[in-house]
């Protein structure tokens, strides 16, 4: 006999109980509370237990198990909780300790099972509450991809996001209600998938054709970082003063931007380097201020020719026009006025503990006055002399063109 000491979170197929263990069964027949989404209870045939609805509101579910003290209670989820379930939400709330999972085949592997492939080597996740555009990098370099889908990022939704990114050179399967009767599995090209419809519960993966490059040919340029500096629009009267690509690749590098980060890119010009961040904190937000209006209408032409959405420009002169921004994990100042240093101290003080302010500056005046700033306050200041040459064949020999020396200035707040 159970001890019923805690909540039992049990993975169900779509074959219902006839698929689990006789363990998994009894726990389910005696339980006095079955908690799960509208799918997964109709698979249990009625009882005497009381049915809560996993819905909209997971909150609910939380409340009712709080309430639930020394009663016997059952989590439904289909597949294995532990993987993209439900079980991850309820040990935040409630912590682990007061669950037991009994897991059973996730719908993932059974889809990767049913199309005899692999998937220890594949990128997975999970588009409920997401946008496809946060994970085009990933899939575009991936050999193998599965994909919970959703009702907004449908199959076909899917594809149509991919071939409008330019990746193309996958074979798609769509596996339907793996384990019901009606299952059924579709494989057909990209391009083949958009229009067609498919019952809700559906993985969808993309298995690489073989030999197909990382990314098209007509997407040169588009890197995550250190793009060539031609591929951004700027203006003619400022055309070259953009962060050249070099300097943007060691700028972003100290940085160390992560998924999730806030960035501030304080007089971001074009939108060279913000944009490049937000390709880096794909799950983030990148604010890039600049009072330049035109220049304010570049960065939203480039964000949208780079297709990130997760930047939001901000027109206006710092620091008025960061008041109402959220705290930033990184900060990036480029350091061509006499302002650099105040500009330095007001994000400073703003910038969250652990956070990174990083500055370029052409003049050994704005360098030392930067440093002199920071260092009393963060102890350990990392200072870069960079001069690059880019070579160029001319007149039948190769040449070297300098670019500005430029000073790198970077340091952590610490706590």
């Amino acid at each position: 006999m159970e001890s019923w000491d805690k909540v039992y979170i049990i993975g169900i197929g779509e074959d219902g109980l006839a698929g689990l263990t006789e363990r998994a069964r009894s726990l389910i027949e005696n339980a006095e509370i079955l908690i799960g989404e509208n799918h997964t209870l109709a698979l249990i045939p009625p009882g005497n237990s009381e049915r809560i609805v996993l819905g909209t509101d997971p909150e609910a579910a939380v409340a009712k198990i709080r309430e639930a003290v020394g009663k016997r209670v059952v989590v439904l989820a289909v597949g294995d909780p532990l993987f993209y379930g439900v079980a991850r939400f309820l040990f935040d709330r409630l912590g682990q300790d007061r669950f037991e999972v009994i897991p059973h085949v996730s719908t993932m592997q059974l889809a990767f099972a049913r199309v005899k492939e692999s998937w220890e080597d594949a990128f997975l996740t999970n588009l409920a509450g997401r946008d496809i555009t946060t994970v085009l990098e990933q899939i575009r370099v991936a050999d193998k991809v599965g994909l919970f889908t959703t009702e907004v990022w449908t199959p076909s939704a899917i594809a149509k996001a991919l071939l409008e990114s330019g990746i193309d050179y996958f074979t798609a399967y769509v596996c339907e209600n793996l384990g019901a009767p009606d299952e059924r599995v579709t494989r057909c090209d990209l391009a083949e998938l958009v229009g067609q419809e498919f019952a809700p519960l559906n993985v969808m993966i993309l298995v690489r054709k073989p030999a197909a490059p990382d990314r098209p040919t007509e997407l040169y340029g588009r890197r995550l970082f250190g793009n060539p500096d031609e591929v951004f629009l700027q203006s003619k009267p400022k055309w070259g003063l953009l962060t050249p690509a070099e300097i943007r690749a060691i700028v972003l590098a100290e940085l160390d931007i992560g998924p999730a980060s806030i960035v501030w890119d304080v007089g971001a010009g074009s939108g060279s380097v913000a944009i490049e961040a937000a390709q880096l904190a794909r799950e983030g937000t990148v604010y890039a201020i600049e009072m330049d209006p035109e220049d304010h209408s570049l960065i939203l032409k480039n964000a949208e020719r780079f297709g990130v959405r997760n930047l939001v420009a901000v027109l206006g002169r710092a620091p008025e026009a960061w008041e109402k921004l959220p705290d930033p994990d990184a900060v990036f100042i480029g350091g061509t006025g006499r302002i650099v240093v105040s500009l330095v101290e007001g994000a400073f003080a703003r910038l969250r503990s652990g956070g990174r302010i990083v500055t370029v500056v052409s003049s050994i005046d704005n360098l030392a006055d930067v440093y002199r700033w920071l260092h009393p306050r963060v102890g350990q200041v990392r200072v870069r002399l960079v001069q690059i040459a880019r070579g160029y064949y001319q007149m039948e020999r190769m040449r070297f063109q300098s670019l500005n020396p430029a000073f790198i200035i970077s340091a952590i707040k610490r706590a």
